[in-house]
C-alpha cells in the first residue's frame, strides 16, 4: 500500500514536472524567459490562484464536516509552521545574520500556492483544494510577520505592512469563497465558466513559470554551503515528519491529515527570493537555495503524502 501510494503520488509529480521542464526549456531558448513570466507573476498571483481558491469553495459540500476541516486546516498550518521557526532558530542560531534570513526563511516558509494547490488539485481533487486553501492564510500572516521579523533583524523596527496581511491572494480568494461557502450560494452558470476557466490556467502558468525560475538559478552556488543541505533536511524531511506526528497525535486522519501534509512538506517558497529582494539580502543564494530544494522536492514529496496515506 505505501510503495502504490508513493508511486501515485510520484506519478502526479513528475507531471508537474514535466512542464516545469517545458518552462526550462523555454527560458533556454528564449521564448519564455524569467524576464517575461516575472511580469505575469501578479496575474498569478491576484487573479487566477484566487480564483481557483473561490472554485473550490464552491464546488465543496456545505456540512459540519467540511466545516470542521476548514477549521482544523487552519490550525494544522499554525502548527507545522511553528515547528519550522523553532527548528530553524535552533539550527541557524549561530550563523551570520546575512545568510541565517535566508536559510530561516526557506526552512519554514514553502511554496503552499504555486506548488501544492496544483498538486493537491491533480492528487485530491476539489476536496484537497479547500483545505490546502485554508492553509494559505497562516502562511502569509506568518511570511509579513515572522518572515519579515528575520528578514529584518539587526536593523531596527520591523518592516511589516499591514497591507501585505491583506492584499493577498490567500485573503481575497477566502474572503470571496468562504461567504458563497457558508451560504451555500451558487454562481449563475454564465459567471461560474469563466471562474472555471481562469482558474484552469493555475497549473500550467505556475509550473512552466516556475521552470524559467529554475533555469536561471546557479544550482551550482549550493554545494559549496553544508547549511543548504541542512536547510533541505528541515524543509522536506524533519518538519513534514513531525507534522504527520502530532497531526496523528490530534486525531487528523484522511483526506485532512494528507493535505496538510503535503502543504507541510512543500519545496521552498518562491517569496524567499522576493523577500531577499526587498529587503537587499542576498538573492543569489536565496535563488540557488529555492531551486535546489524544489528539485529535491520531486522525490521527498511523494514519500511524506505517501506516509500521511498510510499513517
Amino acid at each position: 500500500m505505501f510503495l502504490s501510494n508513493m508511486m501515485t503520488a510520484l506519478t502526479q509529480v513528475v507531471i508537474l514536472y514535466i512542464i516545469v521542464a517545458l518552462g526550462f526549456v523555454c527560458h533556454k531558448i528564449g521564448i519564455y524567459t524569467e524576464k517575461a513570466s516575472r511580469l505575469t507573476t501578479d496575474l498569478l498571483f491576484y487573479v487566477i490562484t484566487p480564483a481557483m481558491i473561490i472554485r473550490s469553495f464552491i464546488n465543496m459540500e456545505y456540512n459540519a464536516e467540511s466545516l470542521k476541516g476548514l477549521g482544523f486546516a487552519f490550525l494544522a498550518a499554525l502548527i507545522f509552521h511553528g515547528i519550522g521557526i523553532v527548528l530553524s532558530e535552533l539550527v541557524f542560531c549561530k550563523t551570520a545574520q546575512e545568510k541565517a534570513s535566508i536559510y530561516k526563511f526557506a526552512a519554514v516558509y514553502g511554496n503552499v500556492g504555486y506548488m501544492v494547490l496544483p498538486l493537491a488539485e491533480s492528487l485530491l481533487g476539489n476536496e484537497g483544494v479547500f483545505y490546502c486553501s485554508a492553509i494559505v492564510i497562516p502562511f502569509n500572516l506568518l511570511a509579513f510577520t515572522h518572515g519579515v521579523k528575520i528578514m529584518t533583524k539587526g536593523e531596527g523596527k520591523s518592516k511589516i505592512s499591514l497591507k501585505s496581511l491583506f492584499v493577498n491572494p490567500g485573503f481575497i480568494g477566502i474572503a470571496i469563497g468562504l461567504p458563497l461557502f457558508l451560504l451555500k450560494l451558487n454562481l449563475p452558470h454564465i459567471f461560474y465558466m469563466p471562474l472555471s476557466y481562469v482558474a484552469d490556467l493555475q497549473t500550467p502558468l505556475a509550473m512552466i513559470m516556475f521552470g524559467t525560475y529554475i533555469a536561471s538559478a546557479n544550482i551550482k552556488k549550493v554545494f559549496s554551503d553544508y547549511r543548504v543541505f541542512v536547510c533541505a533536511a528541515i524543509k522536506l524531511f524533519v518538519m513534514p515528519l513531525l507534522t504527520v506526528l502530532a497531526l496523528k497525535l490530534l486525531g487528523f486522519t484522511g483526506m485532512l491529515l494528507v493535505a496538510c501534509t503535503l502543504s507541510a512538506s512543500a519545496p521552498t517558497a518562491n517569496n524567499t527570493v522576493m523577500f531577499a529582494a526587498k529587503f537587499n539580502k542576498d538573492t543569489a543564494l536565496a535563488s540557488s537555495v529555492t531551486a535546489f530544494i524544489s528539485l529535491i522536492s520531486i522525490f521527498t514529496m511523494p514519500l511524506m503524502v505517501a506516509i500521511a496515506q498510510s499513517a
